[in-house]
């Protein structure tokens, strides 16, 4: 009967150290996940950034361009 006893014991605790290690790998995966979407969300914000750069460049350019072009209808050519 003791052997038995051990046998029910060792399925037990192997049922239960299995068990753990499933919520150990389910945990694991929830961590994967969120530490993906932080990702995800930091390079939705950093495109973000950079679309709003780009526009600021554009609208510097077109403003340099402009100017550059007003300066010279206004500026008269020797003869």
């Amino acid at each position: 009967m003791i052997g038995g006893r051990v046998k029910e014991s060792m399925i037990l605790s192997h049922s239960s150290s299995q068990e753990s290690t499933w919520s150990i790998e389910e945990h694991l995966q929830k961590l994967e996940v969120e530490k993906m979407r932080k990702g995800k969300n930091k390079v939705k914000e950093d495109l973000n950034s950079l679309k709003i750069d780009y526009k600021k460049l554009r609208l510097s350019i077109r403003t340099v361009g402009s100017r550059r072009c007003s300066r010279k209808r206004f500026v008269r050519k020797p003869k």
